[in-house]
């Protein structure tokens, strides 16, 4: 599969999960009165009153990617309509599109320009290629910096750490009524939140799945910016500690929402199949 494919897929999964932590510098014990009183319920709700909320976005993106010394950078468009598509092209300088990938709630559809080759397919490949589990509510949190919206709060405990608050579980699944296979049903994960005490955003999120050969993600999001009233964090970096190590490096711009969107996805006829 072309380099093209892989930095699709990790981008979707985390591309966004963006960006640099940036944790508050507000003293300690201005930070533990909420903690003592209240717990980890008070930190989840504080974090979903401040959730990223939207039914259409758009933006466009510069992206590098560095994996086994190597270096890609690309520039390119995401499209998201709220629980149903994200769409995301790329391309380089003088307006080249090289790639463009389609994710629906069931599918995954990629097209390389280089090679003139496509992939149609279900998260069963997606899975299998990354070997660990994901579904499209994951992957459009990990956009947005949010929260995972459909899985159980799990028994997080939370404390203080680096300024910031720290919401920490060892095993959070999917609640019940979204399962829609044994896939989800046996999707465990180790999860990590760090949140800024002045905003309530994800800083920082880590990320494992209880299997035998899994990998570990981090997302660092940084440069929060309002929009439409809603702070956006506009710079990413993101990592996956695996036998070869990824980082991807995320920065974006234009940021529009509930706008119409086009969504354009066409297979040439002359394409080869690459499933």
């Amino acid at each position: 599969m072309k380099s093209y494919y892989r930095i699709g897929i990790l981008l979707i999964i985390a591309i966004l999960f963006v960006a640099a932590f940036s944790a508050c510098k507000s003293k300690r014990s201005v930070i533990k009165q909420p903690i003592k009183t209240e717990g980890p319920e008070y930190l989840f709700e504080k974090l979903k009153e401040n959730e990223f909320r939207f039914q259409t976005f758009s933006a466009k993106f510069n992206i590098e990617y560095s994996s086994d010394r190597t270096l890609y950078e690309f520039k390119g468009q995401i499209r998201i309509i709220k629980d149903s598509v994200i769409w995301i092209t790329f391309g380089q300088d003088l307006g080249i599109e090289i790639a463009r990938l389609l994710i629906t709630q069931d599918s995954v559809k990629f097209v390389d320009r280089i090679n003139k080759k496509y992939f149609v397919g279900d998260y069963a490949f997606v899975n299998d290629f990354l070997k660990t589990n994901i579904d499209f509510g994951i992957l459009e949190s990990i956009v947005l910096g949010n929260d995972f919206e459909y899985y159980e709060k799990a028994e997080f405990k939370a404390s203080i750490d680096g300024g910031g608050y720290h919401l920490n579980t060892a095993g959070r699944s999917k609640l019940k009524k979204y399962v829609r296979n044994s896939a989800d049903d046996e999707r465990i994960f180790l999860q990590s939140m760090w949140l800024d005490p002045s905003t309530f955003k994800i800083t920082r999120i880590n990320i494992k799945e209880l299997t035998e050969n899994s990998k570990k993600l981090t997302a660092f999001y940084s440069d929060f910016e309002e929009i439409n009233g809603l702070l956006f964090p506009f710079r990413l970096d993101y990592e996956v500690a695996a036998e070869t190590p990824i980082e991807v490096r995320v920065k974006y711009s234009k940021i529009v929402l509930e706008e119409p969107v086009n969504l354009p996805f066409k297979i040439p006829s002359k394409y080869k199949s690459s499933n």
